[in-house]
């Protein structure tokens, strides 16, 4: 070869990837026309890019180290082409002056799947305690009859004619800066650098079909509204049979006919007569742990609360459970016979609260008068 490429770029024969594309983005920052508009400078430009044309590509460079024409691989002369055409593609330009890094090469058929979601209903006693359940999930799965390939079965993929598998494309156009080589995707194969030329009939040549599957998720104790199960590995599977992504499962409680959970703690309202509270009883309770007796002390108000420790939903994150607090409701009757009310009169003329004056108290402030009254110190 009449002309050095090692010699113009400063290399040496043995020279690697990397240091071949730092000589020559140090050179295109030095000789740039912007940077030295001088004739010559402009003539040492176009060498340089010829060089790189030719050694960043493995195999011109093979070529020209073999003594043959690299040229004869596949696009013009660096020299001939302008300056423009060393860099293959404008990303080139930006890497030598900011040092970006362009990716090249085809686009792979094989990615990963998208996760999936699905919400899975349980109830309190099964978010309490945990439980196992059978889910039924229609999801993308890999395609049985060309194994993810996207081929029928006895072809395959062959390499793109119109891009030589480079899954690019070069266009020279013209600019202030003369004739710029740029690239985009190969319009036949998309940028895979592969076309299939008979595509799987099951798939179509995507690689993966659509599939109901039955999964076994296991719920842990202690879940609650909104909790999400990640199931690796069990959400889509990607374009040309690639891994498959993540399923989550979103925990939805069914709400309980007579226990309202906040936290790890459960609530529920029991409604006695004034009788009772009075006098004390005892009032089953079917809790998550079966039958408990809920203890009503004699002389119980409206508005108490019993706790029942240890009687609520389970910590998910540690030992121990919450509790189940009964909040009591005395109910006073509306109607009453002439022997009720005879005995109700009687008691309280015993009781001496015939006539009674009443205990008035306060009444509740509200937010801001409390905020109010909080900055003014009172």
């Amino acid at each position: 070869m009449a002309t050095d490429y090692y010699a113009v770029l400063g290399v040496s024969r043995d020279a690697s990837q990397d240091q071949i594309k730092k000589a020559f983005r140090r050179l295109a920052r030095e000789l740039h026309p912007d940077v030295n508009p001088d004739p010559k400078t402009q003539e040492r430009f176009k060498e340089i890019n010829a060089a790189y044309e030719v050694l960043s590509d493995p195999q011109k460079k093979q070529v020209y180290d073999l003594g043959g024409d690299p040229m004869s691989q596949g696009g013009g002369a660096g020299g001939a082409g302008g300056f423009g055409a060393g860099f293959g593609n404008f990303s080139d330009i930006m890497d030598a002056f900011f040092g970006t890094a362009s990716q090249r090469g085809p686009r792979s058929r094989t990615r990963r799947g998208q996760d999936a979601m699905i919400r899975l209903d349980v109830e309190l006693h099964e978010a309490a305690f945990g439980t196992t359940k059978d889910i039924q999930v229609d999801t993308a799965v890999v395609c049985t009859t060309c194994s993810g390939e996207g081929a029928a079965p006895g072809t395959s993929a062959q390499t793109c004619d119109m891009c030589r598998g480079r899954g690019e494309v070069s266009q020279v156009t013209r600019s202030f800066l003369g004739q710029v080589m740029t690239s985009r995707p190969c319009p036949q194969c998309q940028g895979f650098g592969t076309v299939v030329p008979t595509p799987c009939p099951e798939c179509a040549g995507d690689g993966r079909i659509r599939s109901r599957r039955t999964l076994t998720v296991k719920i842990p104790a202690g879940v609650d509204n909104g909790t999400r199960i990640q199931l690796a590995g069990e959400g889509e599977v990607g374009p040309g049979g690639g891994p498959a992504g993540d399923l989550y499962v979103e925990i939805h409680e069914v709400a309980h006919p007579v226990f309202q959970r906040r936290g790890d703690d459960l609530h529920c309202t029991v409604t006695i007569p004034m009788t009772a509270a009075a006098l004390g009883t005892k009032c089953p309770l079917e809790t998550l742990d079966g039958v408990r007796d809920v203890d009503i002390r004699p002389g119980t108000q409206s508005g108490q609360s019993i706790p029942l420790h240890g009687c609520g939903i389970t910590h998910l994150r540690g030992g121990g459970r919450g509790d189940l607090v009964v909040h009591v409701e005395v109910q006073t009757p509306t109607k009453l016979d002439p022997e009720q009310e005879e005995l109700l009169s009687r008691l309280a003329k015993l009781r001496g609260e015939e006539r009674p004056t009443g205990q008035f108290q306060p009444g509740q402030q509200g937010l801001f008068s409390r905020l109010k009254d909080a900055f003014n110190g009172r």
